[in-house]
């Protein structure tokens, strides 16, 4: 079965309004199909022949952004299907009450982004504790080197079996 597909793809930009647009669907399917009710199949036991021919058709799909589809078979027009609405990935996080409002129009901001946004301004994007990476690590204890485990354990091992006897 022979399968060819066309896709579309859309971007606008409306740099004035800061807008953007853009779309990417498979527009249309082309198929080719074994017909349905359409084959041949003739056998000569004598001579040992067989002859299979199968018809063949060339299925169309046709989408749109618009919901639409389009199908049937070529050369034998389209049915047309209206498909219902479902939201596609990705979802929208966030989307303002009204797109084309004024700065006015919009609801104000509230009051503890206001203030978070005040303080950000206050401080100018600086921290009133800051200190130097070698003023940290002078308050830090000193790295002490560790020893190899292998004494390690046979210190610890012969003292825990001394604290046993001794019970």
């Amino acid at each position: 079965m022979a399968t060819s597909e066309l896709s579309c793809k859309v971007s606008e930009e409306n740099c004035e309004r800061r807008e953007a647009f853009w779309a990417e669907w498979k527009d249309l399917i082309l198929s080719t199909r074994p017909e349905e009710g359409c084959s041949l199949h003739e056998e000569d036991t004598q001579r040992h022949e067989i002859y299979h021919q199968q018809g063949q058709c060339q299925a169309l799909v046709q989408h749109s952004p618009w919901l639409v589809m389009r199908m049937g078979i070529l050369g034998r027009g389209l049915q047309e299907y209206q498909l219902p609405y479902q939201r596609v990935l990705p979802l929208p996080i966030f989307t303002p009450a009204k797109m084309g409002a004024t700065k006015e129009e919009r609801a104000d901001t509230p009051i503890q982004l206001q203030e978070l946004l005040a303080l950000e301004t206050a401080l100018g994007g600086q921290c009133v504790d800051r200190q130097e990476v070698a003023e940290i690590t002078k308050q830090l204890p000193p790295v002490v080197p560790v020893s190899k485990p292998g004494p390690l354990r046979r210190s610890l091992s012969r003292s825990m079996s001394q604290e046993a006897q001794r019970g």
